[in-house]
């Protein structure tokens, strides 16, 4: 009897394996199933993905959103603590973006150039932008007129502020989405910590100025849908966010493979039905995107790929063009030693944007970034491409992420969050994960403290990164200790 009552046991976990299609951040890929206690108020049930990794549902409302909520709230005070601080040039990007959009009809969003600051994001932002201004024109109208350039009133400063502060709540729907299937309460807690509390955002988007919590917040749910296999929302979703930021673009490679080979592919053989679904629920949204502006195509992609602006930007981000041109400035010291003449003196950025010319080393083309980007990214996606499986899904991101940050044409050091926001996702699969991200968090933040240049920030953004180094390797220890 005991041996059947296993057996039943056992069919009945399949038979709702099969309705339940609970997801795994690739966390956990090392650990043995273990026996979960049923308790008074509620059972637990131990289910299998199809990537073969054990994920315990602890029930639909076990971990609701008060577990998370206290994490960012804590996260927004420090924030607005942070609306004095220091402000780059994109807090006056960003301001005459609103400007443009509220003040001129829409055929002339992307031509207008009375400021330097031209609109260079695709269609989704500059409605973004547009509907900021309707609430702009209520607080401090001022803010809108095109020839109020370099506006710095408090008014201005404290509505650009808040309303990175206020879109950040999709920034907390992400964190909450693909953490929802966590083992338990604590490691969701932790999870969320590490992707909320992360400097890099800080930085970025409330000293510096920039939205990209809410973009990578889009990003999230789009991964959870992956995770889930809704790969149809999951596509929409990434197409939403490329249509609001166009560098998500070095990470379509990794979408394109995974939901060809995961969801074309259907037990083996292509289904021209599933292909028609989602290229036509892709394209729909670039329709939607561009389709206002279908006369006008041309001068939108001039703004959005100005290949003009070198290949290094203005602060160059420590990739393999930095070791380049550092490369070349060594040679053109050697040269000087042994007096051979050298054709043409090294055009480098020098803090300006514009073309980059060498002195010694070959100049460089997109082409050529292109070509070395797409090699680099080659690996991961063949090794997708044979193991389409949604922890794989999650590195090919991360290493497409990684490869356009290092041999990208014109990367900006802000980039580099394109890899450690997917990377956090993964601290829980093994300690080999948490060492790589606590690394790669550490020195990818440092790499942005010449961003924060003013000495008043010198003081903030060395606690906001050692507290977030012993806050994340607290949690790390803490998520590993258990194994």
């Amino acid at each position: 009897m005991p041996r059947y009552r296993n057996l039943l046991v056992r069919a009945s976990i399949n038979l709702k394996w099969k309705r339940n299609r609970n997801f795994d951040l690739g966390i956990g890929s090392k650990m043995k199933q273990r026996r979960v206690p049923r308790t008074a108020e509620r059972a637990s049930s131990v289910e299998e993905s199809e990537t073969g990794i054990v994920t315990v549902d602890t029930g639909k409302d076990s971990q609701p959103w008060s577990d998370i909520l206290p994490i960012f709230a804590f996260a927004t005070l420090v924030k607005l603590l942070l609306i004095p601080s220091y402000r780059s040039t994109d807090f006056e990007v960003h301001r005459n973006w609103l400007a443009i959009t509220h003040s001129l009809p829409r055929e002339k969003w992307y031509y207008e150039d009375r400021s330097e600051w031209t609109l260079d994001y695709p269609p989704f932002f500059a409605w973004f932008e547009w509907t900021l201004s309707q609430a702009a024109q209520l607080f401090y109208p001022a803010m809108l007129d095109l020839d109020n350039l370099e506006d710095q009133s408090w008014q201005t400063v404290l509505f650009q502020r808040a309303t990175v502060i206020l879109s950040e709540f999709v920034f907390l729907c992400g964190a909450e989405r693909i953490t929802r299937h966590a083992r338990t309460r604590q490691q969701r807690v932790l999870l969320v910590g590490l992707i909320a509390l992360s400097p890099g955002i800080v930085f970025v988007d409330h000293i510096h100025f920039q939205y990209n919590g809410f973009l990578y917040g889009i990003q999230l749910l789009s991964i959870a849908a992956m995770m889930e296999k809704r790969h149809i929302l999951g596509g929409i979703l990434f197409a939403v966010v490329l249509n609001f930021k166009h560098i998500y673009l070095y990470q379509a490679p990794a979408y394109f493979v995974y939901i060809l080979r995961s969801y074309c592919f259907d037990g083996g053989f292509f289904s021209l039905k599933r292909f028609a679904a989602i290229a036509s629920s892709t394209l729909a949204v670039f329709a939607i995107s561009f389709g206002p502006f279908v006369k006008h195509i041309p001068q939108i992609l001039s703004r959005l790929f100005p290949f003009k602006r070198g290949l290094c930007h203005a602060y160059w981000a420590p990739n393999f063009w930095a070791v380049y041109a550092f490369g070349d400035r060594i040679f053109i010291q050697v040269a000087k030693v042994a007096k051979v003449p050298v054709s043409q003196t090294a055009s480098l950025t020098r803090g300006l944007i514009g073309n980059t010319a060498f002195s010694i080393l070959p100049d460089i083309q997109p082409i050529h970034t292109m070509i070395l980007t797409v090699l680099s990214q080659l690996p991961i996606l063949a090794k997708l491409w044979v193991d389409a499986t949604p922890a794989t899904f999650l590195d090919s991101l991360i290493l497409c992420g990684f490869g356009s940050y290092l041999f990208g044409w014109h990367v900006h050091e802000k980039a580099i969050l394109l890899v450690l926001v997917p990377l956090s996702l993964t601290v829980e699969r093994s300690p080999k994960y948490a060492r790589a991200f606590y690394i790669l968090t550490y020195t990818g933040v440092y790499s942005l403290f010449p961003l924060l240049f003013k000495p008043a920030e010198t003081i903030t953004k060395m606690i906001l990164l050692m507290a977030f180094a012993v806050f994340g390797y607290h949690a790390l220890k803490t998520l590993h200790s258990a194994r």
